[in-house]
């Protein structure tokens, strides 16, 4: 079905149309509609327009109520203060206009966006033959809601996992499974995500072991460094042991978060070492990048060091090795030329974003960034413990991710085993919506934060009931399905005629409003506006339960039918934002 034009969006067009015919020499006029706590909306702006035209701003105000075109749609327009108007819908309008999102199936009347292209996001980059760790999270799962929303509105996404599976601390794991053949045999086959990591994170402390104590083993791993970077067919067979062995952990933890990750999106820093060098002749040749004391730099005037001298992005280093930049400039060329990407977007640490920023500014000198090609990291803040300290152990140790996962499950799981008996939950039903309850609680503390800010990572407050969790919002999508499985023969019905309360018509609004906010959330990349648009819901719906008996005998059918109908699309919107958001909603809690 066609996209559904919000009641924002139609009274904005009356307005503009109305000053446009006040004032004919701004048929551009914008009234500036927002939301409002005196009535639905109110224009602003008139105060400008008057000055610009030298007319009086209060008569400006009234001659645009008198020309404004009701159609159904205005209830009452009034001027207030020095020439504000004050905009209220009718019951009609609101629920004609819920009725055309409930009939779009899944899409809820959502528009694609006009202006879609092809994105590539560079999000969830874990390092091979390394744990992740707490500091990973912020990046999957930002990365995840963006990628789900983009699609949504109609964006041609393209995933990259750029996993740091390159290096020259290969060399020494490379060598020592070399002269100890058996260290990653696995008796009885296949092994689990975390064993698989083990048996990495054994090997890698045993290498470097006798990395600092062995001098000719030392010579030896650097000698296999060159190996692997000329290709040795052996030296690479082994390097593609330890990534597989890596992904299958990788993918266990990805599973956990309920996130998926396909194996053709994982393109590690190697995907792009046939490229270093051209790109490295392409920037030296055009003049963007030169020599300094024997390295390919490129330098910026304003980025110095303490000292006042300029810092360079160093493209290859003085002994012919190549650094990050030179893999993510060729990341960039692959992604613009090959991927025909408009919009390429990093999900990176706030603490690389001089690195970008010198990258990202590099490209567009030598023109692979341009007015139609843009590049943009999404930074974020850390993860903070309840002391607002970098979130780490007792023993001041990185907190690993599948550690803080697990916890959070079994949190959430006690809390679900809670109230299991009063909605008669299984067993089976118990451990599987604590694991939603407990992921999803991870992931909307993450999301409901703007990704630039820090925040305290609190298990506690995270699985709480109350308060803007995740939790919250499942309990109301939950509680709104029981409330339909206890309707009987009653089904929701849309009653355009009918006259709604203030709790309805204020539910009815914010409904109306999830189309244009998801294309605000796409546009700007900030999944947090989304957590608050659903949180604002869920708060709208407790509002409505206190105030609007759904199910009553002192109901008519209608107005009972009506309710249904509001509450079923406000759990059709609250389960399609939370599954935007990578979070699942149980039927039952």
């Amino acid at each position: 079905m066609a996209s559904v034009t919000s009641l924002t969006a139609s009274v904005h067009q009356r307005l503009a149309a109305a000053l446009s015919a006040a004032l004919p020499e701004n048929a551009d006029a914008d009234p500036l509609l927002r939301r409002s706590d005196r009535a639905d909306f109110q224009a602003n702006g008139i105060l400008a327009l008057a000055k610009k035209a030298k007319a009086n701003p209060r008569e400006l105000a009234t001659t645009v109520v008198e020309r404004v075109e009701n159609g159904g749609l205005i209830k009452d327009v009034e001027v207030s203060g020095p020439g504000f108007l004050n905009i209220t819908v009718t019951d009609r309008a609101i629920t004609e206009n819920l009725a055309a999102r409930a009939a779009d199936g899944e899409r809820l009347g959502v528009p694609y966006a006009q202006d879609a292209g092809t994105t590539v996001i560079d999000y969830a980059q874990p390092n091979v033959a390394k744990e992740m760790h707490v500091g990973h999270l912020r990046s999957a799962v930002i990365g995840d809601a963006v990628v789900q929303i983009l699609e949504f509105t109609g964006e041609t996404v393209v995933r990259r996992h750029h996993i740091g599976d390159w290096g020259t601390q290969f060399g020494m794991l490379i060598q020592y499974l070399i002269e100890h053949p058996h260290e990653l045999d696995h008796e009885g086959g296949e092994v689990s995500g975390e064993e698989a990591m083990s048996n990495l994170n054994r090997l890698y402390k045993d290498s470097r072991a006798l990395f600092d104590s062995d001098e000719e083993f030392k010579t030896r791993a650097r000698r296999r460094v060159v190996d692997l970077q000329a290709g040795d067919a052996e030296t690479l067979a082994l390097w593609q042991k330890f990534v597989d062995e890596s992904k299958i952990y990788f993918y266990s933890v990805f599973d956990k978060l309920d996130m998926e990750i396909r194996d053709p999106d994982v393109v590690g820093e190697s995907g792009y070492n046939d490229m270093l060098e051209e790109t490295c002749r392409l920037l030296e040749e055009s003049g963007v990048a030169v020599r300094s004391e024997g390295a390919l730099c490129v330098f910026f005037d304003d980025v110095k060091g303490p000292d006042g001298k300029p810092v360079p992005l160093i493209v290859q280093k003085s002994d012919g090795g190549y650094g990050y930049a030179a893999t993510d400039l060729s990341a960039i060329r692959d992604r613009v030329f090959s991927l025909k990407a408009d919009t390429l977007l990093y999900v990176v640490d706030a603490r690389q974003s001089l690195h970008f920023k010198m990258v990202f500014e590099t490209a567009r000198r030598a023109g692979w960034l341009n007015d139609g090609t843009k590049a943009e990291q999404l930074a974020f803040g850390t993860v903070l413990g309840k002391d607002g300290k970098p979130f780490k152990t007792r023993e001041g140790e990185t907190v690993r991710l599948v550690d803080l996962l697990d916890e959070a499950i079994d949190r959430a799981t006690a809390v679900v085993r809670e109230k299991a008996g009063k909605v008669g939950l299984s067993e089976e039903e118990i451990v599987e919506n604590g694991r939603y309850v407990g992921i999803g609680a991870v992931k909307y503390a993450d999301l409901s934060t703007s990704a630039v800010r820090d925040y305290k990572f609190d298990l506690d407050q995270m699985v709480s009931l109350n308060g803007d969790t995740s939790v919250y919002l499942q309990y109301a999508y939950a509680r709104i399905q029981s409330i339909l499985r206890k309707a009987g023969d009653a089904r929701p019905a849309a009653h355009p005629e009918l006259e709604l309360a203030p709790a309805e018509r204020a539910l009815g609004l914010h409904l109306d409003q999830f189309g244009e906010l998801l294309l605000d959330v796409a546009q700007s990349h900030e999944p947090h506006k989304l957590a608050a648009y659903l949180y604002q819901l869920a708060s709208h719906l407790t509002t409505f339960y206190d105030q609007c008996q759904v199910l009553s005998d002192a109901n008519a059918p209608e107005v009972v039918e009506n309710r249904l109908f509001l509450v079923d699309l406000t759990a059709r919107t609250l389960h399609r934002g939370m599954a935007l958001l990578g979070i699942r909603t149980p039927e039952r809690l």
